[in-house]
């Protein structure tokens, strides 16, 4: 079946929508505030843990990956100080190995006992913020005296309580708020970019800086 031009603009035309919506309810003042308590924790060598399920864990690596090598631009600034970042869904043998002999709801938990101290930091991810597995990898970094920071969709779910910070992009679609919350990271990688004295990406191309997009029709900011 060959979906027709008009009926796939419309649809993607409709996704780019509703992400811009997404994004533009998100105080970027808060995203700041969550980024500067990284950043502290990350100068102060604390280490921080990232947790998701499916998408949410692919962005969890993508996150990792950005704290801990992108934010230092490139080449990398002498001398600056580096955020320890780890993607708890990276290391699949230790994953498995808690789920087939234990639980899959306590598969992050268990990892979060065993790594996280006073001082770090505890990322999680959740469309829907009642993943089982996450509640239950909050709960654990709570007792080890972590911070909890979370992004999260719709209402915030369960995690949202149980966080120190969200980030709550109001929608309960996964494909908008998976790609929001990816988003959401390079403005965070941006935030310690700048900590850092590294120079942020630009906008536009040719050194011509693109206009800001206007926002959405009924898009407000979350207060």
């Amino acid at each position: 079946m060959t979906v027709a031009p008009a009926a796939a603009r419309a649809a993607m035309d409709d996704h780019v929508f509703r992400l811009r919506a997404a994004l533009a309810a998100v105080d970027t003042s808060d995203l700041a505030a969550l980024a500067e308590r990284l950043w502290q924790i990350g100068r102060a060598g604390g280490l921080v843990l990232i947790a998701g399920n499916g998408g949410s864990a692919a962005n969890a690596s993508h996150i990792a990956v950005d704290l801990g090598k992108a934010a230092l631009g490139r080449p990398p600034r002498a001398g600056a100080p580096r955020i320890r970042a780890v993607a708890l869904g990276d290391a699949s043998s230790v994953m498995t190995a808690w789920a087939n002999d234990d639980a899959y709801e306590t598969a992050f938990a268990e990892q979060v006992a065993t790594l996280a101290r006073e001082g770090d930091a505890v990322l999680l991810l959740s469309v829907s913020g009642h993943s089982p597995n996450i509640v239950a990898a909050a709960h654990a970094a709570h007792e080890a005296g972590a911070s909890v920071f979370a992004l999260l969709g719709a209402d915030g779910g369960a995690v949202r309580a149980l966080a120190d910070h969200a980030i709550v992009v109001p929608s309960d679609d996964y494909q908008v708020v998976e790609d929001a919350h990816l988003a959401i990271n390079h403005m965070l990688t941006t935030y310690i970019r700048l900590a850092l004295g590294v120079a942020a990406p630009r906008a536009g191309s040719g050194g011509t800086a693109a206009a800001r997009p206007a926002r959405p029709r009924g898009a407000r900011r979350r207060r």
